[in-house]
């Protein structure tokens, strides 16, 4: 059996490593010291403090469990830097059928932020575009309905702006 890979920039990747160490070397043992300080009060049946800081040590480890899973399987794959075919990490610059120009950057799900412009591989738009190349016309089926979009512009480096 093998283990599924998930794909990740360099980015998300070190995105996901950064919160997990401040969970491990921050979080972690503020809530022991808040646990403890709250046991010191005495009785725990009543106390709101030592629940308050247990269920928060609860979201904690479940949060740095599925981080570490996440970072346990990712593929940190490089985003393309030139070439027009449209592939994961790739940026592309779009028109659709009004003239209006777009831009994105495919990622993978953890790493989503479509204000950004940074839109999951998971997404219909994305999976449209995965394998095409640049002056490609494409029909996507988005949530709101169909829309058209022609490939102007692939792999090149992402500012952050959609």
């Amino acid at each position: 059996m093998s283990i599924l890979r998930t794909p990740m920039t360099r980015e998300g990747h070190t995105r996901l490593r950064e919160e997990l160490e401040r969970l491990k070397r921050v979080e972690r043992p503020a809530i022991i010291k808040a646990i403890a300080e709250a046991r010191a009060h005495g009785d725990l049946s009543e106390n709101a403090e030592y629940h308050a800081a247990r269920e928060k040590q609860s979201f904690t480890e479940a949060r740095i469990n599925e981080l570490e899973g996440k970072l346990g399987a990712a593929e940190v794959i490089e985003p393309p830097t030139s070439g027009d075919r449209v592939t994961f990490g790739s940026t592309v610059r779009l028109e659709d059928e009004t003239g209006k120009e777009s831009r994105y950057q495919i990622v993978g799900s953890d790493e989503t932020d479509p204000a950004r412009g940074r839109i999951s591989i998971m997404a219909p738009l994305a999976r449209t575009l995965i394998g095409k190349k640049v002056g490609d016309t494409v029909i996507a089926q988005l949530p709101g309905g169909k829309k058209t979009f022609e490939i102007l512009e692939a792999n090149f480096p992402f500012d952050g702006r959609p």
